[in-house]
């Protein structure tokens, strides 16, 4: 298992939650100012995005995540993430979470299936990086936050061999095993099967530095070619394209990593329901040491900066109102994604009732008190 995949998996995840959350706002300002409840003005968009982005790539926080360690699990992940998006004047319930999770791992799963090679991983991230960068480029600030990021990523990665790369590329892939999200984008676009599997293309360019396939030589023992004879491919491949720019300015030349969502209505993308994750039934020893680290985020939660006068807001991301009440019935086929807000004095007395909850439960052993992950997150209970 790679150390070195952490940065990558948190980036390209954050990545696509802000192309989710930057869509649904911009479908939503419909007027320059909030005088409608209800309604995103832009600078709401901005300073949403400005939040987020700010504490993603906040320098103590970056400092610790690249340090080399495994990758961690997907609910300590998600944990990591919901803090994230906390960060703004979002809250987001447990619903809406998982929905969402869901769907930026199968985009980033689909990034990774179709990276043409493990190297190809860092455009990848860097064509996420860059669209953030222009998330927020009326910022100075948060741009150099993340400008200081990306330099520190081409610094940790450029130097990697071509082993490490194939090495991390299969961590995400174990990583990824048990994903199976049905996501209505990608079956609409015939990428995806009705199982959750995707429906690689044999066909297309083949990577950089690579011939394409379909001839035979053979050479004597002096090393002159001697005969050449063909064979059939099962596929039609083309010659590779040029290689992107692994600079912090520069074209990626490829598109994996951009988002998804442009020209597409919110309303058709969809996660199932179906529970992606493979259940294991056997007992998880962290299982209570996980729980108690989220009960102490959830206690610990506050909207700062948030003008007392300010009202609660919730965004219906995927589909429609009616089709919310729907799935109340257990009558929709797809899962709705909602992310809702409350007034800071009700969401502080719930979530300390649920932090009261949790923290009942007796004393861990001293070997379980340090979790993969604890250092993050409590840096992120002080941005």
């Amino acid at each position: 298992m790679s150390v070195r995949t952490l940065p990558l998996v948190f980036i390209n995840l954050g990545g696509e939650m802000l192309y989710i959350l930057d869509q649904r706002l911009q479908a939503l300002n419909t007027s320059e100012d909030n005088s409608q409840k209800g309604v995103w003005s832009e600078n709401d968009r901005r300073r949403v995005m400005n939040d987020i982005v700010g504490a993603m790539f906040s320098k103590d926080f970056m400092d610790e995540l690249l340090k080399p360690q495994q990758l961690y699990s997907h609910r300590t992940l998600k944990t990591v993430l919901t803090r994230l998006a906390h960060a703004s004047i979002m809250r987001l319930n447990q619903a809406s979470m998982d929905k969402l999770y869901e769907l930026m791992v199968m985009a980033f799963k689909y990034q990774v299936f179709l990276c043409p090679r493990p190297k190809d991983l860092l455009l990848i991230t860097y064509n996420h990086i860059d669209t953030i960068r222009e998330f927020v480029r009326h910022t100075p600030v948060v741009v150099n936050q993340v400008d200081e990021t990306h330099r520190k990523i081409i610094e940790v990665y450029s130097s990697l061999p071509e082993g490490e790369f194939q090495l991390l590329r299969q961590t995400l892939l174990i990583f990824f095993q048990d994903m199976h999200v049905r996501v209505s984008l990608f079956l609409k676009n015939k990428v995806q099967n009705p199982n959750g599997r995707f429906a690689l293309s044999a066909s297309g360019p083949v990577p950089h530095g690579i011939d394409v396939p379909g001839l035979i030589r053979m050479f004597d023992r002096k090393g002159r070619e001697v005969s050449r004879s063909e064979f059939p491919t099962g596929g039609s491949y083309t010659s590779p394209i040029r290689e992107g720019c692994f600079e912090l300015h520069g074209d990626r030349v490829i598109r994996l990593g951009m988002t998804m969502y442009t020209g597409n209505n919110p309303e058709e993308t969809h996660t199932s329901k179906a529970s992606s994750v493979k259940k294991d039934d056997a007992p998880n020893l962290l299982a209570k040491e996980e729980l108690n680290l989220l009960a102490r985020l959830m206690g610990s939660m506050k909207a700062e900066n948030t003008p007392e006068t300010e009202t609660g807001f919730r965004i219906n991301l995927f589909t429609t109102d009616q089709e919310e009440e729907d799935e109340g019935a257990e009558q929709s086929l797809f899962g709705v994604i909602n992310i809702q807000a409350m007034q800071d004095e009700q969401a502080a007395t719930q979530l300390a009732r649920i932090a009261g909850q949790f923290a009942e439960g007796d004393e861990l052993p001293e070997d379980l008190s340090s979790s993969k992950g604890d250092d993050l997150l409590a840096m992120m209970d002080d941005l």
